[in-house]
């Protein structure tokens, strides 16, 4: 399908000033799709009243979203509707659709129930349950890894599909140390949430030679510094210095075993950063069986034997990863629709 066909509403619980993989993605996804003739419509929790999610007060949770939800589904002329989260909007959003009958996609962006299970202890069978019922309304559901796909047929989700993702190589991208000069010996870095459910202790644990040093924010921040003071922690980073950083460290240490993709780890290659992880679903479908990153179940193994890697290998496995390919990806999975074929829109066409 060109993208210069594509007019779609994208409703998202996850927006700015969030600064994560999903509004990366979106923002990425919207900027390639009007390039190329078409458009991208959001609807965010800016345009409800929100409060501060507990625990995580820097997510804005949407009140009472239903009646405003179903007023901007009536008014839209868009030719196709993704839900891309599972928050209050994502609900209120896929029920208009499924009352109206009007086709929609959905987006696996993030492990939940090992989130949930991480915070609260609730089986993930339990959340699982639930993420299926919401997803399996739509008539699909995008997700970003192979290996991700069998895991949510195996819990029972009727159509997951590919949308792969891909790293802006113009911004991330080789250069010579420009930051953390004064440190000797290798480091080791590691860039994300600072949130219990991205296992960022298995890293920090970590008996390694030279340095260990995290970029990002996040409710265990302080926690973790006060627990862990030798090691470098910078705080939010704008994306130039967080680019600086990467392309100034010797090696990517991504402890997460809850990710759906793991944009970071794409970004530290391109960067000619060689990744240690975890083998699971992410790492194992970008690096593969790839030289560029050592994947194994002792982290401080593959974190040494990541030193060896050649760095332009790196960068070379991820000029793979285009954002071109993976938004035609996007377009090729929303389910389009007439407008005017719909009860409430032929009403208001009508009127």
């Amino acid at each position: 399908m060109p993208m210069s066909h594509i007019n779609a509403l994208v409703v998202t619980d996850a927006w700015l000033p969030q600064t994560n993989g999903v509004v990366r993605t979106l923002q990425t996804t919207q900027r390639i799709i009007r390039e190329n003739g078409g458009q991208l419509t959001f609807v965010t929790p800016n345009d409800f009243k929100t409060i501060p999610c507990p625990t995580y007060p820097e997510i804005r949770l949407s009140l009472f979203a239903g009646p405003k939800m179903e007023r901007l589904i009536d008014r839209c002329n868009e030719n196709a509707i993704h839900i891309a989260t599972e928050g209050p909007l994502g609900w209120a959003a896929r029920a208009v659709c499924v009352r109206q009958g009007i086709p929609f996609t959905t987006a696996y962006h993030t492990k939940f129930p090992e989130y949930v299970q991480a915070r609260s202890g609730l089986p993930v069978g339990v959340s699982y349950a639930l993420l299926r019922r919401f997803h399996n309304a739509g008539q699909r559901v995008m997700v970003p890894a192979p290996s991700m796909i069998e895991t949510l047929k195996g819990w029972g989700f009727n159509n997951p599909v590919l949308w792969s993702r891909g790293v802006d190589l113009t911004v991330f991208k080789p250069a010579p140390r420009s930051r953390l000069t004064e440190l000797t010996g290798p480091i080791f870095i590691c860039h994300g949430r600072i949130a219990v459910e991205k296992n960022l202790e298995a890293f920090l644990k970590l008996d390694l030679p030279g340095h260990k040093v995290i970029i990002g924010d996040g409710p265990d921040l302080p926690k973790l510094r006060r627990k862990y003071p030798q090691v470098i922690f910078t705080g939010h980073l704008s994306d130039t210095e967080m680019v600086a950083h990467l392309q100034s460290a010797d090696v990517m240490v991504f402890p997460s075993v809850t990710e759906t993709f793991g944009n970071v780890v794409l970004e530290a290659l391109a960067c000619g950063l060689p990744v240690a992880a975890f083998p699971v679903t992410g790492p194992k479908d970008i690096i593969g069986k790839a030289p560029v990153g050592v994947l194994a179940s002792n982290l401080k193994a593959a974190a040494l034997q990541a030193l060896e890697l050649d760095h332009k290998a790196c960068r070379k496995h991820a000029e793979q990863f285009t954002w071109q390919n993976a938004t035609q990806q996007f377009v090729d999975n929303l389910a389009l629709f007439d407008p005017a074929a719909f009860p409430v829109m032929k009403q208001k066409k009508r009127a």
